[in-house]
């Protein structure tokens, strides 16, 4: 059965807008485990524009779950990662200019550097992720690269805006989780996933967890993070 792991960036965007020290994603990863989210995945950026190095160290005191560290594949990265060690990091591509991740880690393009930053990882007991389009050739590469899993990018088909577009968006996605199951790797998927557009893609099966922030910190603001929370699992699980 499929799990939410629950990303709490937007919490500390929040609370950076502000320079404050409110909103805590610490408290918000508490919350939402309570809550049944079943990991909890953070960002942190080069330029730390939400979550800083401090939430990342008490985080990896109380996350009683699992947590799941998304961050480029640089030196300076793999050093943090090594030191704090998450049960999981997910190698994402980044950008400075980007408001959010913008599209899947080009591993083709990357691979010595990817290979590196997984091996490292992996040889200290940290669970390695890549975050890719679901393009056949970069599944190919990213299981040549050592790595345990793939986080297929969902953003095609969570921006599209017609049915017969979704359709074939869903068919991409269905097609990457075959052929990644096939290899030898695990399946996760993010990106743009919300309450409406989550029940197809779980229908789908074959994905173990599913990293969704915005539309559950969105919808929290209206209902509560209990509530969001909750009612994710129960579309993830249940759908």
């Amino acid at each position: 059965m499929a799990k939410l792991g629950l990303n709490v960036d937007h919490i500390a965007t929040v609370r950076q807008a502000r320079g404050g020290l409110e909103p805590d994603p610490v408290t918000a990863a508490a919350m939402g485990e309570m809550a049944g989210a079943e990991g909890i995945t953070i960002h942190l950026r080069e330029d730390r524009r939400h979550i800083q190095d401090r939430d990342l160290e008490i985080l990896r005191q109380t996350v009683k779950t699992k947590l799941n560290l998304e961050m480029a594949a640089t030196q300076e990265m793999v050093r943090i990662a090594l030191r704090v060690k998450p049960e999981q990091v997910t190698l994402v591509p980044e950008k400075r200019q980007e408001l959010t991740t913008e599209g899947g880690l080009d591993v083709i393009l990357n691979i010595k550097a990817v290979t590196d930053a997984v091996k490292r990882l992996r040889d200290n007991g940290i669970i390695v992720s890549l975050f890719i389009d679901p393009n056949q050739e970069q599944i190919k590469a990213a299981n040549k690269t050592g790595a345990d899993y793939i986080e297929i990018h969902t953003g095609s088909y969570a921006e599209a805006r017609d049915w017969a577009l979704q359709e074939k968006e869903l068919e991409a996605v269905d097609t990457a989780i075959k052929l990644a199951r096939k290899v030898g790797l695990g399946v996760n998927a993010g990106h743009g996933l919300n309450y409406v557009n989550i029940k197809a893609i779980t229908a789908l099966g074959g994905i173990e967890e599913f990293n969704i922030g915005h539309s559950i910190i969105s919808r929290a603001m209206l209902v509560g993070l209990d509530r969001a929370v909750r009612d994710m699992v129960e579309l993830i699980k249940y759908a």
